[in-house]
């Protein structure tokens, strides 16, 4: 009897303790809200004291999304090695899409917005933001990711705090329409990874065309003529979350650069181009009724997800490519 009693106590904490796990998970699914970019901009620059100045909202955006990574319910999940964050996906999914965006911007604002020309000096505090982005996202140990993001952030905020400074010279943003362009290019290549990748959720049988549009262009192995292009089925959602998350963080970035480059969208006519881009973006952030992504077939009787977004990141590629060759007019 007594041992009858023990086992039905035993079982019925540990059907306790999976419940609470299941629903700190689901909390921690949640996906973070959008800002107001303007805002946070001018809320930081009262307490820095400081006017916000070219480049000020751009740098709050990334500082506002990188914290968002670690700050979020649940904070950073994705190096998580104890339930119930292990046994989550789809966030971890979403964070690692976002840090994929905020790498590139962190790469641009060293490399380019913050240079004046190719033989200028880095600026210290991006130089070494910008590594920190790059440790693998999974990392647990010492240095644990979301240590090494953390450490980033505080660079970023020395050189905000630098750039809006008047009495500091060495900390510069450069809002010219060819740091803008290359900037632009990077991201057009990563939507368009996206793009191919939520697309492939549906089998397709998919010509090489690797080398197409010159006839002398070599490549190191051979390659097949056609190859079938599908998506595992398991992979399906976490690439869908994956591009959702890069689009969230992109959307604000963009925010942030039609601020900060207004003057040179205006001189080239290409607000309204930025503005439709954002606008694309925004509609992969509808919330999705469906308690999991479906990915029937293009035709058929279930809804798939992943076309769905795939088509709204396509058009936002695209109008980015027009948005390039705008901007490269004189």
């Amino acid at each position: 009897m007594k041992l009858n009693l023990s086992l039905k106590s035993g079982l019925g904490i540990t059907s306790l303790v999976f419940f609470l796990f299941y629903l700190l998970g689901v909390f921690w699914s949640f996906e973070p809200s959008s800002f107001d970019v303007r805002e946070e901009a001018i809320t930081a620059a009262k307490v820095d004291g400081f006017k916000p100045v070219v480049g000020y909202t751009t740098t709050t955006t990334l500082i506002k999304v990188s914290e968002t990574l670690l700050n979020k319910p649940g904070g950073y999940l994705s190096n998580d090695v104890l339930p119930p964050s292990v046994l989550l996906d789809n966030i971890p999914a979403w964070e690692f899409g976002a840090l994929e965006m905020v790498r590139d911007l962190a790469l641009a604002m060293r490399q380019s917005f913050s240079r004046s020309q190719s033989q200028s000096l880095e600026n210290q505090h991006l130089k070494n933001a910008q590594p920190k982005f790059n440790i693998d996202a999974k990392n647990w140990a010492i240095p644990s990711a979301e240590g090494e993001y953390a450490s980033a952030i505080d660079d970023l905020y020395k050189y905000r705090r630098d750039l809006a400074d008047p009495l500091v010279q060495n900390a510069q943003f450069y809002a010219r329409t060819d740091n803008l362009r290359d900037w632009l290019r990077e991201v057009e290549k990563r939507l368009g990874g996206y793009s191919q990748r939520l697309s492939s959720s549906v089998g397709r049988n998919q010509l090489n065309t690797d080398l197409a549009g010159e006839r002398d262009a070599t490549q190191s192995t051979f390659s097949a003529s056609a190859v079938i292009v599908k998506t595992s089925w398991w992979k399906t959602d976490d690439v869908f979350y994956e591009a959702r998350g890069a689009s969230w963080a992109l959307l604000h970035m963009l925010q942030a650069i039609e601020v900060d480059f207004a003057d040179v969208l205006e001189t080239k006519n290409a607000t309204v181009s930025l503005s439709q881009i954002i606008r694309e973006l925004e509609a992969t952030q509808s919330t999705v009724w469906s308690p999991m992504i479906l990915n029937g077939s293009g035709f058929g009787t279930l809804a798939n997800h992943s076309l769905v977004m795939a088509n709204y990141i396509s058009r936002a590629n695209a109008a980015i490519i027009d948005l390039r060759e705008l901007l490269s007019q004189g």
